[in-house]
């Protein structure tokens, strides 16, 4: 910031070459008053930089650099103009679309909130000729004609270019927690990333164009937003959402939450190549039920750019299983039984073996939750991990990552590294599943055991789904006081599997299990995504033999992490990237031994 305000030799906003320091001072000498303005409003946003916001850092560097070009105390650029559209394309749109609104932007953002709201009660609650129920899957086809016929929606980008696909979904189930913690969650970005763990990589709150109405909660609430969505697996790109997020209470026991992308209606800005993601209105609709339930109907409409897909994942992105409503809903449903769970004090003692008190439960699920939350954050394709293919030719199309840790107590301190594979197997999600949770064939894929057996001694669900649990095993060279246990977090939803574990040692679990605080715990969980593959469609004519190829197979991501050096400042060697693409390739060679699908 001082480089720039002593005179830069270009515009960091526009390019054009910056007029010479004395005649900035000179202009700014006769433009005092005007100044002073600025410079005070500068200094309002400059305690924001507190909080590390890059958006408001990016609009301090225009500010600047346009009163440096200028000579005269002009006002930021605005962060949508045709400038910024054509900046470098390496930089992502959370850096190029943030910033702070004017005053007669954010009357604009007002407006289309609201006008977001009316369409999404109008998208949540039609049918026919609107929606469309398939006679394959059972779901909700979103009749596009219909729908620009209706709102006369032909205003961003994507809607009539080349180069942009249109996604729209409908799903409607019961979550077990109350309207209002929902409302409260979805408005708070941290507990907002708790909820969909395995969607949601990165996530902020940009800034507030309005405040609540009352004191009824958040109804009224208007925030800008920054989300990246993923899928677990790296590769399938993951989408960057820039959008305005209106909370809306529409009776006593009924809220939305609508989500809608925003622009300035400049043409360039929608052919940006910066922008890849925009969502038409999408969000919820949240009705209070009883016993503490709520029935959530969620839509999501987005449009993005097409890119190239991996064969294997075309069907499960297509269908709308990768990021549309009928995922979302899953993973809200699971993660919100997981809560129930946490806090419940009745569950059944086949349902709550190995730990003793209340305390030690709660302790033991929270470790395993984050867990689960680590495994997925390393899983996606986000653009921060920086992936690469493994060097090592006959590893199959393994892909290297590394990080440093240097102060989070929950992981090892240092260089760590991550590999992760993904492939399609014939088999289908649930025997899958089933498999992994076998401890009698543990020994036959956990490359960790060096083929040892192990005994369940912990068991706690989590879900009324069993398979929804926590588990950990000792080796049967290790007795219940001592050697190194494993500790094994299993989650599934229709849309999706988790399992993960990780090595822990038992002096460090025990205190655990009888209730001490686990976030001290240092873990780096390995484990597995599993996905059904999307071919869904029934066939047209019935049979008494199912056609060869027609059963349903599963998309698994197998993922490893390893400490490759105690210091964080060394860089990935050879040995380290060998050694951690070696144990996932192994890893799933062994699935495939044990499975009977060698050959694939």
């Amino acid at each position: 910031m001082r480089q720039l305000a002593k005179g830069p030799s270009r515009c960091p906003s526009c390019g054009a070459a910056a007029a010479s320091t004395d005649g900035f001072d000179a202009a700014a000498a006769n433009q005092e008053q005007l100044l002073q303005l600025e410079n005070a409003k500068l200094r309002a946003e400059k305690l924001m930089l507190w909080k590390w916001n890059p958006f408001q850092v990016e609009k301090l560097r225009r500010a600047l650099g346009t009163a440096a070009a200028d000579g005269a105390a002009s006002p930021a650029s605005p962060p949508f103009s045709a400038a910024t559209a054509q900046m470098s394309s390496n930089r992502s749109p959370f850096e190029v679309y943030g910033g702070g609104l004017a005053g007669r932007d954010r009357q604009s953002v007002l407006g289309l909130a609201g006008r977001a709201l009316e369409e999404l009660k109008t998208m949540c609650s039609s049918g026919e000729p609107l929606w469309v129920r398939s006679v394959e899957t059972g779901r909700d086809i979103l009749n596009y004609d219909e729908y620009v016929r209706l709102f006369r929606r032909d205003d961003g980008p994507g809607d009539r270019r080349a180069g942009w696909s249109v996604e729209a979904s409908r799903e409607t189930g019961l979550v077990y927690l109350d309207a209002t913690k929902l409302v409260y969650a979805f408005m708070d970005v941290n507990q907002w990333k708790e909820l969909f763990p395995s969607m949601i990589s990165k996530a902020s709150t940009l800034d507030v164009i309005r405040t609540r109405d009352d004191d009824d909660g958040h109804d009224g609430v208007v925030q800008l937003m920054f989300a990246e969505v993923q899928m677990l697996t790296p590769m399938i790109p993951t989408r960057e959402f820039y959008f305005a997020r209106y909370c809306k209470k529409l009776a006593a026991e009924k809220w939305v939450i609508v989500d809608v992308s925003f622009d300035k209606a400049e043409a360039d800005v929608g052919t940006s190549p910066l922008l890849t993601c925009w969502k038409n209105p999408s969000g919820c609709i949240i009705e209070e039920q009883a016993n503490g339930h709520s029935r959530v109907t969620w839509m999501e409409h987005t449009r993005c750019r097409e890119c190239a897909v991996p064969s294997m994942y075309r069907a499960v992105t297509a269908s709308g299983l990768a990021f549309g409503a009928r995922r979302w809903v899953a993973t809200l449903q699971l993660q919100c039984e997981r809560m129930v769970f946490w806090v419940a004090t009745n569950v059944p003692t086949r349902d709550n073996s190995g730990v003793s008190t209340l305390a030690g439960r709660r302790s033991v699920l929270k470790l395993a939750h984050r867990m689960t939350s680590s495994l997925c954050r390393v899983m996606g394709g986000s653009r921060g991990l920086a992936w690469s293919r493994a060097p090592r030719a006959g590893a199959g199309d393994v892909r290297l990552t590394s990080r440093t840790n240097a102060g989070d107590p929950g992981e090892p301190q240092g260089l760590i590294a991550c590999a992760v594979l993904s492939t399609w197997l014939p088999v289908s999600p649930t025997a899958l599943l089933d498999f992994l949770r076998d401890e009698s064939r543990r020994p036959e894929w956990d490359v960790t055991l060096a083929g040892r057996a192990v005994q369940c001694r912990v068991n706690l669900t989590k879900g009324k789904d069993r398979c929804n649990c926590v588990t950990a095993y000792v080796s049967s060279r290790a007795d219940g006081q001592g050697g190194e246990w494993v500790v094994q977090d299993s989650c599934t939803s229709p849309c999706e599997s988790i399992v993960a574990y990780a090595p822990v040692d038992a002096a460090v679990l025990q205190p655990v299990i009888s209730g001490h605080d686990s976030s001290g715990v240092a873990l780096l969980p390995c484990g597995f995504a599993v996905v059904p593959d999307g071919l869904e469609a029934r066939p047209a004519v019935i049979r008494s033999r199912r056609e060869d190829g027609a059963a349903a197979g599963s998309l698994v991501t197998v993922a490893f992490q390893v400490l490759a050096s105690s210091s964080p400042a060394a860089a990935l060697s050879p040995e380290s990237a060998e050694t951690v693409t070696s144990l996932v390739s192994c890893t799933l060679r062994r699935v495939k031994k044990a499975l009977g699908c060698q050959d694939r």
